[in-house]
Formats: C-alpha cells, sequence, structure tokens
C-alpha cells in the first residue's frame, strides 16, 4: 500500500522532507517506523510521537493506510 507520510518540525529537518508517499508492505506502526530508520538513520536518535488519521497511535497500532504524521514532542504551557 501507498503511505503518505507527513514530518513536522525537527523531525523534518532531520528527514530535509515535509511530506513524501512510501510504497509499505508492513501491517504495523513499528514496521512503518523500521522502514523510516533504515532510510533516514538520524531518526533513531529522536523523540517523536506518530499519528494516523489524526490520532496519535502507538507502535503496535495496525496501519491503515491513511495519512501518517511524524510528530516533534509536545512543548507543554
Amino acid at each position: 500500500m501507498q503511505i503518505t507520510i507527513k514530518y513536522f518540525g525537527q523531525i523534518a529537518e532531520t528527514t530535509k522532507k515535509t511530506e513524501e508517499i512510501i510504497n509499505f508492505e508492513g501491517e504495523t506502526i513499528f514496521e512503518l517506523l523500521e522502514l523510516l530508520y533504515i532510510k533516514y538513520d538520524s531518526l533513531k536518535h529522536k523523540e517523536f510521537q506518530v499519528a494516523q488519521n489524526e490520532e496519535l497511535v502507538s507502535e503496535t497500532t495496525k496501519a491503515t493506510g491513511k495519512d501518517i504524521a511524524i510528530l516533534p514532542p509536545f512543548a507543554g504551557g
């Protein structure tokens, strides 16, 4: 399946992209992240959250092919 991934903040700086479409054959967010870690090695050292279809999800969540957002840590205040 094709998945659109959107990168924000310091994650966009790391990937040097704000958005990309990738072909993904896995099933979970964990597998998707493993693919991204191979493509962007320095992403392994960043803290971030993953949203799918505008909801925060865990690594065990099934990837549905909806839009994925990689979000930097939120600042409190």
